[in-house]
C-alpha cells in the first residue's frame, strides 16, 4: 500500500519544482477569432461586421454596444475604437458548400469539426478557418483571400 515503513521515498518524489508556464494553443486561439464574435463571445452569425483591426462581430452585438450609454458601463477592449457604426464594415461572405455545422448540430449533442470553416474565398475557394490571411475591401465588403487579391491585382472588386 506504501507508506509502511517499507518504502525509501526519493528526492523527486518528496520535493515539487517550478511549474512549467502553459502555452496557449494557437490553433485553438485562432479558431477562436474566426468563429467567434470578438464583443459578446457567441459564435458569428449573419450580419458578420469587420473593424479596421480586422476583428470579426455579430451586427447585433455592435449595435447593443453602441446603444448602451449606461455610465456604468465600462468599455470593452475589444470594442474601445469603435465609435459608431461608421467605423465597421458590414462583410458580404460566401458560404462554404462542405459546411454543416448549423443544420445538424441544433440540439448540441453532435460534435462540431471546428476545422472545416463556414465561409470560404470566392476566387480561390480557400477555408476562411484561421490558417490563411484574408482581406476585405472597405467600399463593398467583399473578402477575398490574400493569395487572390495578389493574383486579382485590380483595384476594384472582381463582383
Amino acid at each position: 500500500m506504501g507508506c509502511d515503513g517499507g518504502t525509501i521515498p526519493k528526492r523527486h518524489e518528496l520535493v515539487k519544482g517550478p511549474r512549467k508556464v502553459e502555452k496557449v494553443d494557437k490553433v485553438a486561439e485562432l479558431v477562436a477569432r474566426w468563429f467567434y464574435c470578438a464583443l459578446s463571445q457567441e459564435k458569428l452569425q449573419k450580419p458578420i461586421v469587420a473593424c479596421e483591426l480586422g476583428r470579426l462581430y455579430n451586427k447585433d452585438a455592435i449595435i447593443e454596444y453602441l446603444l448602451d450609454k449606461s455610465p456604468d458601463k465600462t468599455p470593452m477592449e475589444s470594442a474601445s475604437h469603435i465609435k459608431s457604426i461608421k467605423n465597421v464594415t458590414e462583410l458580404q461572405l460566401v458560404d462554404n458548400p462542405a459546411w454543416c455545422g448549423d443544420k445538424e448540430s441544433i440540439k448540441g449533442d453532435k460534435y462540431d469539426d471546428l476545422q472545416c470553416a463556414r465561409f470560404i474565398c470566392p476566387v480561390v475557394g480557400l477555408e476562411m478557418n484561421g490558417r490563411h490571411r484574408f482581406c476585405f475591401l472597405r467600399n463593398c465588403g467583399c473578402v477575398f483571400s490574400e493569395r487572390a487579391l495578389k493574383e486579382v491585382k485590380a483595384e476594384v472588386c472582381h463582383k
